[in-house]
């Protein structure tokens, strides 16, 4: 075999194994972006059973407090602002309406605090239980998905498999964050 034919051998070999590469850079980039798919719908699962279990809440807190209608009225353009922009895939808005809620459901309990009979009450006790643990849950399904996000986002992002990534038509995801400064502040409560 003359040196012309080790040549050939050898790019072969190159091509062969950049193939190999951007097959596995690609089915990489495919399994992130399903991974990324996945810890999303977690966050939708969740979010449901918030927004479930919200409108029970309310109702148990107005029999107790039906002067409170404000703060109500809130918690349920709050829900229906986060479904409407979870319906739609809108994760920076979702973000915003979720910090919306958040301060009106603090809104809420800081309202309940005033009603002992309330607080003594079993169905409410059972639903803020089961709100508490959803929002854990939500919590937990959130830092979840930006994890997923940023593996991806490293990949779209790195070399060399940024070169894939922008043949194969994958592009950055965008993290779930809460924006609003509302639900870093005490609610103020006054009667």
């Amino acid at each position: 075999m003359g040196t012309t034919g080790i040549v050939l051998i050898a790019a072969g070999a190159v091509v062969f194994i950049l193939i190999l590469w951007f097959i596995g850079a690609f089915n990489g980039l495919v399994r992130s972006r399903n991974e990324v798919k996945n810890s999303w719908s977690q966050i939708d699962v969740q979010l449901k059973r918030r927004y479930d279990l919200i409108p029970n809440l309310v109702n148990t807190v107005k029999g107790y407090a039906a002067h409170e209608k404000g703060t109500f009225e809130k918690v349920t353009e709050a829900r229906s602002a986060c479904m409407k922009a979870s319906a739609a895939g809108d994760i920076g808005e979702l973000g915003k309406q979720e910090g919306f809620l958040t301060q009106a459901l603090k809104s809420l309990f800081a309202v309940s605090e005033a009603y002992p009979e309330l607080k003594a009450n079993q169905n409410f006790l059972a639903l803020q239980e089961e709100l508490t643990s959803t929002e854990n849950k939500i919590g937990f399904s959130r830092q979840f998905y930006n994890d997923t996000v940023l593996k991806m986002n490293n990949k779209v992002e790195t070399i060399p498999t940024n070169i894939v990534a922008s043949l194969g038509g994958f592009k950055k995801e965008a993290f779930f964050e809460v924006t609003t400064a509302a639900e870093k502040e005490v609610p103020k409560v006054s009667f």
